[in-house]
């Protein structure tokens, strides 16, 4: 019996009976075939201490944290169907309109409260366990969508994906009953994992595996991309939050979901973690490249409101806000910056001029500002499905 691809149970029920799969213990056996996979871990780790090493000299690397955990939160709420994008969250959160469903957006923003709770735990010393991942999860489905789903508890129900009951799904998991032993092995492979086996490499394991067991009623995609950020932060694998992989797995989708299926019928490990090493590789060599073009925007555009004379005052401050709200009216930015909404207006217009901003609402009032080259950076791949 090849101890790699778990097993099926027949779940017996009024309706039809259904298999239900139940993940292998983790690490694998028989073990990784190392030798494949080396090639990959070796560019991998590379690109991510090239990344650690970035973030120490980049003057504004914790705006560049703040604006890459939204676009994490935007892009792994897309893969599940949300339809918001940067525009409506940054508009949301500085209680602006959005141009689409609230309920949408809430979904991002709490995506982001759960991002920065578990970063928090973790730098205070608490350990990355089951525990943590509750926590996270309730924050997850705070709101109406999710208030019905448990959160913050383990499923005692039966769940799948796709289809329209267990009986056609494309995937059922693991029973509840068998819950609490599949996830206590999880724990431990949390725990003592990276005893065994590089840290990238059992990042990559665990994240699967998570998705395999889908613990929770809902949220289970959202909360297993995040768990690998949690892991690189936590095993000491980056200084700061800045490595999300879900634009990768956004525009990689369908070989993802693939090989997630392959792995539990095939046992192909290898090449799951080949696929997820590359996506880790790809994804530090452009976020590298982002924060460049970024340090490099906003000292172009601070050279030119250098040349203003006495408006660059005024001007240099608006910038520093359009930095974190990309997208904002008069009345916002006279509110963030305390002045009043002639100066707010007179500031954006000196910033049209110069060619950094646009207007691009085309209104007689309540007219929206961009930061255009800016925002087109951040939203790169971050369009809804």
């Amino acid at each position: 019996m090849n101890k790699r691809i778990g097993k099926y149970v027949t779940i017996n029920t009024k309706m039809e009976p259904f298999k239900a799969f139940i993940p292998p213990k983790l690490p694998p056996t028989p073990p990784l075939n190392m030798d494949v996979l080396y090639p990959y871990l070796d560019k991998a780790t590379k690109a991510i201490s090239e990344l650690n090493g970035m973030t120490s000299i980049i003057p504004n690397v914790s705006l560049f944290i703040y604006m890459y955990v939204r676009k994490e939160a935007l892009l792994s709420s897309q893969i599940e169907g949300t339809q918001s994008s940067f525009s409506d969250l940054i508009l949301f959160e500085n209680e602006q309109k959005p141009e689409v469903s609230v309920e949408d957006i809430e979904e991002v923003s709490h995506y982001v409260s759960a991002i920065s709770h578990g970063l928090k735990r973790l730098k205070s010393g608490f350990p990355l366990c089951l525990r943590l991942l509750k926590e996270m999860h309730a924050i997850l489905l705070t709101g109406s969508r999710g208030s019905l789903k448990s959160p913050g508890n383990f499923r005692h129900t039966q769940n799948w994906i796709g289809g329209t009951r267990p009986g056609n799904a494309l995937f059922v998991p693991p029973p509840p009953e068998q819950l609490p032993d599949i996830l206590s092995n999880f724990e431990k492979l949390l725990h003592t994992g990276t005893h065994k086996m590089p840290p990238l490499v059992m990042t990559g394991l665990a994240h699967l595996q998570f998705e395999s067991i889908h613990p929770f009623l809902d949220g289970n995609g959202r909360l297993g991309r995040l768990l690998i950020i949690l892991l690189l932060c936590n095993d000491g694998l980056l200084q700061e939050p800045i490595l999300y992989i879900s634009l990768y797995l956004k525009q990689n989708r369908e070989t993802y979901y693939r090989l997630l299926q392959e792995v539990r019928t095939n046992g192909s490990w290898e090449t799951w973690l080949e696929f997820f090493l590359e996506g880790i590789t790809e994804t530090a060599i452009n976020t590298m490249a982002t924060m460049q073009k970024m340090n490099q925007l906003f000292n172009q555009d601070l050279e030119q409101i250098n040349t203003l004379g006495r408006a660059k005052l005024s001007c240099i401050d608006t910038l520093n806000i359009l930095q974190k709200i990309p997208q904002i009216s008069v009345t916002e930015l006279a509110k963030q910056l305390k002045i009043s909404a002639p100066t707010a207006r007179q500031a954006l217009n000196n910033l049209i001029d110069l060619g950094i901003v646009s207007e691009i609402s085309h209104k007689q009032r309540d007219r929206v500002y961009t930061y255009t080259q800016y925002l087109k950076m951040l939203t790169e791949g971050a369009k809804p499905l």
